[in-house]
């Protein structure tokens, strides 16, 4: 993986083999100017994933950093709003008492996805911030679907040209965490969208994979052999040398681009450990 510097006024450390790089030397609770943060955008669409190290943000802050990427979405699951902000979304086993509760926020992270495919627009950059972390597990691990796509034969590839995908949110979290299913005023903000299997990235011009949890079935199939090849093509993607695997530090920041990766967290002890990761997701286009 390059790790070419264009001149950014920033140092750079791989992550991994092919996906990522550290970000060294920026402040993000000082704000970021414009020429700053056309560097970090650069990085941001040559290296998919972008950790800041220590940093010490505010919600505000972190708000105002996602809102420099674009429109920021006001997730339709409004119990998860944070911080008198709703761009943020809350991811914690705490109780009212501070004390882990031992039930899992969410369960749909757990599973392989791409944050907000499950609307017309998309989501474009994810912006994640840890303010508590267990001892053992609460990773997030990420998946390059470029090199996905780009290890698919001709023949695949020519077969999978032209087909769509429906992803449906009252789906996978049916799916994932259906003790707390979406309310019907949920489900009627969000109804189902599809995709196109293949999605070409708008300002990098890659093709990848566009599916994970939330794609349900394939336009035009019967529903079991949709099901069928979108598993097959999920399993695909998530080939180990394709993945970076983050293990979190109190008060760092992950940026990611969904239009060309997915991401899942892992598995800890929701009755013993805490985790507080507030998360700010960025809309982008619809794909193409």
């Amino acid at each position: 993986m390059s790790t070419q510097q264009n001149a950014w006024p920033f140092a750079v450390k791989p992550l991994s083999p092919g996906l990522g790089v550290e970000i060294i030397g920026v402040d993000l609770a000082r704000g970021v100017d414009e020429g700053l943060f056309r560097a970090i955008y650069e990085a941001f669409l040559q290296h998919q994933v972008l950790l800041f190290g220590f940093q010490d943000l505010s919600p505000e802050r972190q708000v105002a950093f996602a809102r420099q990427f674009g429109e920021v979405q006001i997730h339709v699951m409004n119990q998860y709003h944070a911080d008198g902000f709703p761009e943020l979304y809350r991811l914690s086993n705490l109780d009212a008492q501070g004390r882990p509760s031992g039930r899992h926020p969410d369960k749909g992270t757990l599973a392989w996805h791409t944050d907000g495919s499950w609307q017309r627009r998309t989501g474009q950059a994810t912006i994640l911030y840890s303010e508590v972390i267990p001892a053992q597990g609460g990773e997030t691990h990420f998946c390059d679907t470029y090199r996905a796509w780009d290890r698919l034969d001709a023949d695949r590839k020519q077969r999978l040209a032209g087909l769509r995908a429906v992803h449906n949110l009252d789906f996978s979290r049916t799916r994932r965490h259906g003790e707390e299913p979406m309310t019907e005023a949920q489900r009627q903000a969000v109804p189902p969208v599809d995709h196109p299997v293949v999605r070409t990235h708008p300002q990098t011009g890659r093709k990848s994979l566009y599916l994970g949890d939330h794609a349900q079935y394939i336009l035009g199939m019967d529903y079991e052999q949709g099901r069928a090849l979108i598993e097959e093509l999920n399993a695909h993607t998530i080939q180990p040398d394709l993945v970076y695997a983050h293990r979190w530090r109190p008060g760092q920041l992950v940026a990611w681009d969904n239009r060309c990766l997915l991401h899942r967290a892992t598995a800890y002890d929701v009755s013993a450990e805490p985790r507080v990761i507030r998360r700010a997701t960025v809309l982008g286009e619809v794909p193409v």
